[in-house]
């Protein structure tokens, strides 16, 4: 059974691939057990040694590697490049770190010794998205891979290639075969990864429906499952913030990746003392985005992964503009070939509203007035999403309190919601369970064992 991948810049077939069959994966997750009992025997430093090898061939193979994920999903080619480089940080800092945080544990009992010992879990299942086809994969396999388990990835559907990169990144490496195997399929391959006995952990990132079909057949298996699902991030922009820096931020916190990010900034709520001066900043910054083919080095915006993706926000801003939403900039496709949309402000909008209640994937951004901080808070987190949220304002001291007091997993003060290999990322609510990176990442695919010697 057969696949195509398509160009979005182009809407032109890219590629055509070939699902894996039963058996395949069957023998996929045998490779992977035999692999396992060798990776866990070897030393943390040889284990370094090879995952700072990984970091190298990936910062030698960047522009290749980055020029793929573009032709595959659309991104502009100098984040391409950039996510490149950030996964072989992820690799470099386990290499460097991992025999740290997984040091034992002494603990005081009635025992003659206790501690606790962190072993590897064994083969890990990982099915991961199209929007960051490099990084969010490297960001479960280099902390997994650092504790010892071995790894076996499904990429989506729409890029696949960068998948069997990564592959070939390992294979040149000399990791030990088995460590790291891409598996290529579409949801049968997924529930045979969680459901065959050879597997003892899942990761998976995507939408909330489909994380929460991944969390019950992983249950029915009792499998440790790390889920990162949808986000509806606010940018709280509060009466004494930097006008000029939190435009600024605004354009990049919700345009990057054309807007296709989870951790995107999607619901813009200011305070009403601002909110004049704040959109007429935002809609002059955006309306000097350039959009066009994201091969080119200037450009800014490139097209959206699919029409189906494009076609399903451009029903969420119609909706919204026929329940009184006002158009500031945007707001339609842009005619020429692939899946191009303009960059669209949305003011005068509700609660209700498609583009406040739902996740927008794409390159929308609607401003929410409020009154003051308090009520700002208050419309952050009424919201089923709590994966990221960034608080705008100069009153360093006051910030850090309404961080405790937003529902989210990530906080950040006068800068964008990033991912970072030396913090946990992660959401609450309905935006996941689990975390990874940071030494929390690391843990989750961890047998946290208490031992004690009498």
């Amino acid at each position: 059974m057969k696949f195509n991948t398509t160009n979005p810049t182009t809407g032109e077939l890219l590629a055509e691939y070939e699902m894996a069959t039963a058996e395949q994966v069957k023998e996929c997750i045998r490779r992977a057990r035999e692999g396992f009992e060798k990776w866990r025997g070897i030393s943390y430093s040889e284990r370094a040694k090879l995952l700072a090898k990984v970091s190298q061939i990936l910062k030698d193979r960047k522009h290749e590697l980055a020029v793929a994920m573009t032709k595959e999903m659309g991104k502009i080619i100098r984040e391409s490049d950039a996510e490149v480089v950030k996964s072989a940080w992820a690799f470099e800092f386990y290499a460097e770190n991992a025999e740290r945080f997984l040091s034992s544990e002494p603990v005081q009992t009635d025992a003659t010794k206790s501690y606790v010992a962190f072993d590897p879990l064994g083969v890990v299942a990982a099915i991961m998205p199209w929007n960051f086809p490099m990084w969010q994969l490297s960001r479960f396999a280099a902390p997994a891979l650092s504790v010892g388990n071995t790894t076996i990835f499904k990429p989506a559907s729409v890029t696949p290639q960068s998948g069997l990169n990564l592959e070939k990144v390992f294979d040149d490496s000399g990791v030990p075969a088995g460590c790291f195997k891409t598996i290529l399929g579409d949801s049968r391959i997924a529930d045979q990864l969680i459901d065959e006995p050879g597997t003892d952990a899942v990761t998976f990132t995507g939408s909330v429906n489909v994380g929460m079909k991944v969390a019950e057949r992983a249950g029915r298996n009792l499998k440790k499952t790390v889920l990162e699902l949808g986000g509806s991030d606010p940018f709280i922009v509060l009466g004494d913030a930097d006008l000029d820096a939190a435009t600024a931020g605004a354009v990049k916190g919700r345009f990057i990746n054309c807007g296709q990010s989870c951790i995107a900034a999607k619901r813009f709520i200011v305070v009403k003392s601002v909110a004049n001066q704040f959109t007429e900043g935002f809609v002059s910054k955006v309306k000097k985005l350039r959009i066009g083919d994201p091969m080119e080095a200037d450009t800014d915006i490139g097209p959206m992964v699919q029409e189906k993706a494009l076609n399903e926000m451009d029903a969420q801003i119609k909706a919204s503009i026929q329940m009184g939403a006002n158009v500031e900039t945007g707001g339609e496709r842009i005619d020429r070939p692939g899946f191009f949309y303009a960059p669209t402000i949305l003011t005068n909008v509700t609660t209700e509203m498609p583009v406040m209640k739902e996740e927008v994937f794409g390159p929308a951004a609607p401003i929410y007035v409020v009154r003051d901080t308090e009520e700002a808070i208050n419309v952050a987190n009424g919201t089923p999403f709590g994966l990221g949220a960034s608080i705008w304002t100069q009153n360093l001291k006051d910030a850090e309190k309404y961080c405790r007091e937003i529902q989210s997993g990530i906080v950040t003060v006068n800068n964008i919601v990033i991912s970072d290999p030396r913090i946990p990322f992660g959401g609450v609510k309905k935006s996941g369970i689990g975390r990874e990176l940071g030494r929390n990442g690391l843990l989750e695919f961890a047998n946290i064992k208490a031992v004690r010697v009498y």
